[in-house]
């Protein structure tokens, strides 16, 4: 359940605004697997990302886009987002003499309450190169801190690493927190998420004939918790040390670009695994296409509608 009350305004040609003084959602988990209980019953860390699912709180974007303007070579686009959730729910505990805290979570109609600040940043740039030809580029930071009511953001919150979107040259939102192994083949999607996130990606585009196109890309980022979990979950991030722990992937796409439809294949494969022992991420001289194991666990193919920024 989801209720959005808020403010779209257009400031001019390149800039928008978007305000939501009230912004709540409600999700309620149903039909939960014994494999699933069982997976939360040993992470205390994702249980507690799954229970805090009432949101209730503000919002507020920011974009200026000039991809839009003819004629201009080098085009910038900018997307600004912050939020914040339960600040009002716990002024209210506190003025009849409860502090929330998430050792004893407060409650509304029945159900625990968020609590957290977040924002983040999309910064692209376009350079539009000859026979529309163009070189993307995009770097993104976010940043999220429970507090009051809670010790853990929702898992509808959380900052994700990995996919079509993202890091292509890894499985969707399998990357992270910092050196964490999320094993797949073992566990399923455990799809644990992190309250910082940062990424950079690099695109060329080129055309090869009439609405058929395609890529070169290079992507690297990761993210990370705020503060260490009861679990180990790949420790928190440090400023002296996440960029030992970036993850970075590279590959080609195909594009069908008929204007109102892009159908979009990215092939990519990963170039550092930050889960892998200090000394030994970069995985470049283990590169073996000839090899059917190597294929498997490294090939990632992402299809998608659009592109990734």
């Amino acid at each position: 359940f989801q209720f959005i009350y808020g403010y779209k305004w257009r400031e001019n040609s390149r800039k928008d605004h978007e305000f939501n003084p009230v912004n709540v959602s409600f999700t309620s988990l149903g039909n939960e697997s014994a494999a699933f209980m069982e997976l939360l019953a040993s992470n205390p860390f994702l249980k507690k990302s799954y229970e805090e699912l009432f949101i209730a709180g503000a919002s507020y974007s920011f974009t200026y886009n000039e991809q839009a303007v003819p004629d201009k070579r080098m085009q910038y686009f900018l997307h600004f987002t912050a939020e914040t959730a339960g600040n009002a729910f716990s002024l209210a505990k506190i003025a009849g003499g409860i502090r929330p805290s998430p050792d004893d979570p407060s409650t509304v109609i029945g159900s625990v309450y968020s609590q957290f600040v977040k924002s983040g940043l999309d910064a692209r740039a376009f350079l539009n190169l000859k026979n529309k030809n163009k070189m993307a580029v995009r770097f993104y930071a976010g940043v999220a801190r429970p507090f009051g009511n809670s010790s853990v953001l929702p898992y509808t919150r959380q900052f994700f690493s990995g996919g079509p979107n993202s890091l292509r040259g890894f499985q969707i939102n399998s990357v992270g927190p910092g050196t964490f192994l999320q094993d797949i083949d073992n566990r399923g999607f455990l799809h644990l998420g992190g309250d910082i996130k940062l990424e950079m990606n690099a695109e060329y585009r080129f055309n090869i004939y009439r609405f058929f196109k395609g890529a070169l890309f290079a992507d690297a980022g990761n993210v990370w918790l705020y503060r260490s979990s009861p679990v180990n979950t790949g420790g928190s991030f440090r400023f002296s040390g996440f960029m030992n722990e970036i993850a970075v992937g590279a590959g080609v796409g195909a594009r069908f670009d008929v204007s109102f439809f892009i159908l979009r294949f990215d092939l990519a494969i990963p170039l550092r695994k930050p889960w892998l022992e200090d000394g030994h991420r970069w995985v470049t001289d283990m590169i073996d296409f000839t090899d059917p194991t190597w294929r498997r666990e490294n090939l990632v193919l992402n299809i998608a509608i659009g592109y990734p920024f």
